[in-house]
Order: structure tokens, then C-alpha cells, then sequence
């Protein structure tokens, strides 16, 4: 048990016996101490003044002399105002940090027996992944780790946009412009190869567009729209070409995802799923939760959820993309029976999942109390927007390549890894440079919009991925100096803790909750910034405190098991953000 719970049952207690007032330890107001104070955790005490009819000072005294002579992990009190702020005994950390290293799952929760599915990246086979996809993946992962550890089984998915104008345009212009060339004739890589041929076509349509009176559709987009009415009608010509090229596109992405450490358990194709929504419709006009116009377009009236008018089916029959995330939300519970679903997509969509989420609520689906849309802010870079139809994206890869170059650059400047095998340095380029830019991409609230930097991600000093894995090389090169035989102390003799000892226990102790918070809130943002002030915690430490050189054996022996322990958090929680640890920086 950690010491808030602790903490929590002695209140109950005393005020039980004080002022003969029941309280359950959920009402009890209890946070760590702000730094401007002494003590390490503050009880709110203005909830007692009722029970006790004293005033707050007064009630903070007695609970604190009752606190300190009753229970031994409390070794102190001060007052001010309303708040009993507590000081914690070294004995009791001591104690807890030898607990914590003998459990191996400190770093997670129990199991809770549900099934969650999260939905991310979800591209269009157009065009390569680019800079928005990153966060909108790097989100996505990092939630479905944090879901895991928070004791959920999790299904990782995405629907690939597989279908639709923007896939024939790019058919169109390969079959005008390519002759006959291909990824492997061209040298690029498949999904930067398709996306070429999406440029071609939206320049081409600009130069038929000139001279072209407002409304005039070009003679190319006619041959485009042609081209998707034969894919519906299933033409083997159209389909092969289609397969094909999107076999590129597939190629493409997956080496994408393997460079960012991600994978999908199950994939679903928009080409298979758009039309499964038709036979819900059909059963909720029975039911009259839809209904139908004049002109046969079928609607639900969303009114008193404060919503609108929204269309689910067009007036020839077609699937609009509700009647498509209908079937598909039905299709993944049978597959998986979820209890849940999150879906990670940019706030441009909020309405739209409004609206998903009301619907599948009143078809009664069983999921339907359960839905989470993880919405987020856009992504851009310090020069401006990008337009994919121009060809102005910065392509995911071109970004992960750029800030592995930039790690690189900065290390060859320190000069600190030189006498390195090239191997071992390129993996350690690798490593530093994701960290840096998942961990930028990841330390933003996912409501806020944000700018990439690749330069200041990589920085080593600051709020970066960087600085938080050299605190964790630090500690394994505490343990490489180590000689054999070197920690046969008992840490538990040492009972005389340095202030920034006790802060890393303090700060240690609250993962658990930071984790839980995370994972009920959807925010990887949680975790990167408790990680970077345990980094920042862990780096004073050492700079202040010797551990190999300690005053005494008893000493060096807590201060290394505090190093790991420090180290264990650390790798865990980098882990929930999809960041690996290097051995050396």
C-alpha cells in the first residue's frame, strides 16, 4: 500500500475519533505538498469545519498531533490556513522502495477483463503518410500501450481509404503519364510513388481548368469520375489496376510503420466495409429511428441531442461515410466483442462523431456507452502549411529521416560516440532521433494544436526526448561501473534520506496514478510530461548526490536500487509513448 492510502485511512480514523464525523477515504482531499511549503502531502481540511465546528487551523493542529503520535509513516506537521501539510518518515521510504522493487508489475495495473479496439492512422491509398498521419499514429500507439497498462485488452486497427475519386485520380494520371513505370523501374519507395501520379493529376486538371467557364468540369475528372463508376460496376480492367497500385501504396506504409515501431492487429477496407451500413438503415427505418424524405434519401432528426438533421443514406441507394462507420462499428464488435472504441482522428471530424456516437446509441448498440473520439489539434512545422494536391507535405519518412540527421549532426559535434562501431551508431541515431521526435509529438495535450521543430526536439538539455534518455544512460552507466560483488550492503540500513532522494520516492509513487489518469483521460501527454520531472529529478540527484562514492555502503546500496528503480519508471513509461531506451547517447 502506497502512503496516501495510508494517509487517507488514519484521516478517516482520526476524524472518527475527534470529532465522531464518518467519512469514506474517496472524500478525503489529499495532494502532494507545493514546493513553496514544507512537508510532503497537504490535507484539504475545510470539509471537517461541519463535523467538528472549529475553524480550519484548529482542526489541522489536532489532526496533526493525532496523525504524528498514531502513525510512524508520519514523522511531521505545519498548518496554514486550511491545510495539514505532512511530512513523511525516511523509515517509511526506505520500506518503500524496497517493496516496489520486488514487484514486477509496479509499472501496471491488474487486469479489468475489457476489450478496447483503437482506430488509428486510417490513410488514403493516394498519397504517402505525412506529417499530420505521424501524430495522429504516434497518438494512437501511444493510447493503446497506455490502455494495455492500464489492465484492458486492446485491439489496434485502422480502416485503410481505400476507395473513391481521390484513389482514381492518381489511376487516371498513372495510366496517361507513367508509361509503364513503377516503384521499383523508378526507385521510390511504393507510397511515395502513387502519391507522384496525385500530384500529376491536380496539375493537369489545373492547366485544362484554364480558359474553362466557372462550373465546367475538365476533361480529365470527367475520365475520372468514369473510371469510379466502372470500379463500382466491378470492371476486371479497372479492379486489377486498382489492386495493384494500391499493393504499392500498402508496401509503402508498412515500412512507414515499421520505421515508427507501430503495427495494427487488424486492418478493414473502406472497399469492403462502405456498403455494410445499408441493412442497419434499413432495420432502423423499421424501427423509426430513421426516416425517409421525397426524394428517398433516408435521415435522422438529432434534434433534442442538441444536434441536426443528419443524412445516413443518399436518395440513389449510396452510402455516405456515417452509413459506412455504422456498418463498420457492428462489423468490428462481432468480430471482437469490444467494450469499447476510440477513435483517433483529427478535430475537424468532432461534429461528425457526435453524431456516430447518438446514432449507435439509439440503435442500442451494446458498445454504444463506451465510445471515446480522440480528438486532436493539426500539426505544422515553423515555415507554414502543407497542401497534399501540390505536393507541398512534408512525407513522414522525409521526417523521421530529417531528425535522425539531426541527432546524428549533433553528435558528431560532441564527439561523444566516435570510437563507436558504425552499427551501434547508426541503431543509437535511430533511437535518440524517434525519441526525440515521438516524444514532441506526444508531450502536447492532443486538444491543442502544436508545431514540430526538428532541430529543438533533438536539443539535450530541456523538455525533450533526448534529455529524459540520457537520464536513463546515466543510470546504466552508474551500473556498468559497478564491480562484481560491489552491492551486498542492505539498502534498508540506510534510514537518512537526502532531500532529492525523497523526491524521487515521492515522484516515483505517483506513476501509478499519473498512469491511471492517462489512460481514463486518452492523454500520452500525461506521461511525457511526469516522465520529464522525473528525468529532471533523477538529473539534480545526480549532480548533488554521490552513489558510487556514498559516505557509507549501506548508502551506496539504497542510492543504486533507488538508480534503477528510477530507470525501471523510466523505461516503462517511454515504453507507453513507443521511445526506446539507448544503452549510450
Amino acid at each position: 500500500m502506497d502512503v496516501t492510502h495510508i494517509i487517507r485511512e488514519q484521516v478517516v480514523s482520526a476524524v472518527k475519533k475527534l470529532y465522531d464525523a464518518t467519512l469514506s477515504t474517496d472524500s478525503i482531499l489529499l495532494n502532494p505538498t507545493r514546493k513553496e511549503f514544507e512537508g510532503d502531502y497537504t490535507v484539504v481540511v475545510f470539509p471537517f469545519t461541519k463535523a467538528a465546528r472549529k475553524k480550519p487551523e484548529a482542526i489541522g493542529e489536532e489532526l496533526g498531533n493525532y496523525l504524528t503520535e498514531q502513525v510512524d509513516e508520519i514523522s511531521g506537521f505545519n498548518v496554514i490556513k486550511g491545510f495539514l501539510n505532512l511530512t513523511i518518515s525516511d523509515h517509511f521510504w526506505g520500506k518503500y522502495l524496497l517493496s516496489i522493487a520486488k514487484n514486477p508489475d509496479f509499472c501496471k495495473h491488474p487486469a479489468t477483463g475489457k476489450k478496447i479496439i483503437v482506430e488509428f492512422s486510417s490513410p488514403n491509398t493516394n498519397k504517402p503518410l505525412h506529417l499530420g498521419h505521424i501524430r495522429n499514429i504516434l497518438l494512437g500507439w501511444s493510447c493503446s500501450k497506455i490502455l494495455e497498462a492500464n489492465g484492458n485488452t486492446v485491439v489496434k486497427t485502422q480502416i485503410v481509404n481505400d476507395r473513391g475519386i481521390h484513389i482514381c485520380k492518381s489511376m487516371v494520371a498513372w495510366e496517361r503519364f507513367a508509361n509503364g513505370e513503377t516503384p521499383e523501374s523508378s526507385g521510390l519507395k511504393g507510397d511515395h510513388f502513387v502519391g507522384k501520379y496525385y500530384v500529376a493529376f491536380n496539375n493537369e486538371e489545373k492547366k485544362q481548368a484554364e480558359g474553362l467557364e466557372e462550373g465546367q468540369e475538365t476533361e480529365i475528372m470527367t475520365a475520372t469520375r468514369a473510371m469510379l463508376k466502372k470500379w463500382e460496376a466491378n470492371d476486371p480492367e479497372v479492379k486489377t489496376l486498382w489492386s495493384k497500385m494500391n499493393g504499392w501504396v500498402y508496401s509503402g506504409f508498412e515500412q512507414t510503420y515499421k520505421s515508427l515501431g507501430v503495427h495494427f492487429d487488424v486492418n478493414y477496407y473502406e472497399s469492403e466495409t462502405y456498403l455494410l451500413g445499408k441493412g442497419i438503415i434499413d432495420k432502423g427505418l423499421e424501427d423509426g429511428i430513421f426516416y425517409k424524405k421525397e426524394d428517398g434519401s433516408v435521415w435522422i432528426d438529432l434534434e433534442d441531442a442538441k444536434l441536426d438533421h443528419k443524412l445516413v443514406l443518399r436518395s440513389d441507394g449510396t452510402s455516405v461515410y456515417m452509413t459506412q462507420d455504422l456498418g463498420t462499428a457492428r462489423k468490428r464488435n462481432e468480430d471482437h466483442q469490444m467494450q469499447g472504441m476510440t477513435y483517433v482522428v483529427g478535430d475537424e471530424q468532432n461534429y461528425h462523431f457526435k453524431v456516430l456516437f447518438e446514432i449507435l446509441k439509439r440503435l442500442g448498440e451494446p458498445y454504444a456507452e463506451n465510445l471515446h473520439h480522440l480528438s486532436y489539434g493539426m500539426v505544422g512545422l515553423p515555415d507554414g502549411k502543407m497542401k497534399s494536391r501540390e505536393g507541398t507535405v512534408v512525407d513522414a519518412d522525409d521526417l523521421i529521416a530529417e531528425v535522425i540527421g539531426e541527432v546524428e549532426k549533433d553528435s558528431k559535434e560532441r564527439g561523444e560516440i566516435e570510437g563507436a562501431p558504425e552499427a551501434e551508431r547508426r541503431e543509437i541515431f535511430r533511437m535518440v532521433g524517434l525519441g526525440a521526435l515521438k516524444y514532441q509529438m506526444l508531450k502536447v495535450d492532443p486538444k491543442k494544436g502544436m508545431i514540430f521543430n526538428p532541430a529543438e526536439s533533438v536539443a539535450l538539455q530541456g523538455d525533450t526526448g533526448p534529455y529524459v534518455q540520457f537520464a536513463y544512460v546515466r543510470m546504466q552507466g552508474i551500473l556498468r561501473k559497478l564491480e562484481k560483488g560491489d552491492n551486498n550492503a542492505d539498502p534498508a540500513k540506510y534510514t537518512s534520506l537526502h532531500p532529492h532522494e525523497k523526491n524521487l520516492l515521492l515522484f516515483i509513487q505517483q506513476y501509478p496514478e499519473t498512469l491511471a489518469r492517462a489512460g481514463a483521460n486518452f492523454d500520452p501527454s500525461e506521461i511525457a510530461n511526469y516522465v520529464f520531472e522525473l528525468a529532471s529529478y533523477f538529473h539534480k540527484f545526480l549532480h548533488d548526490v554521490k552513489v558510487l562514492k556514498a559516505e557509507s555502503e549501506e548508502a551506496k546500496a539504497f542510492r543504486l536500487e533507488l538508480s534503477k528503480m528510477v530507470g525501471r519508471v523510466l523505461e516503462a513509461a517511454f515504453d507507453l509513448l513507443g521511445i526506446e531506451m539507448p544503452e549510450r547517447m
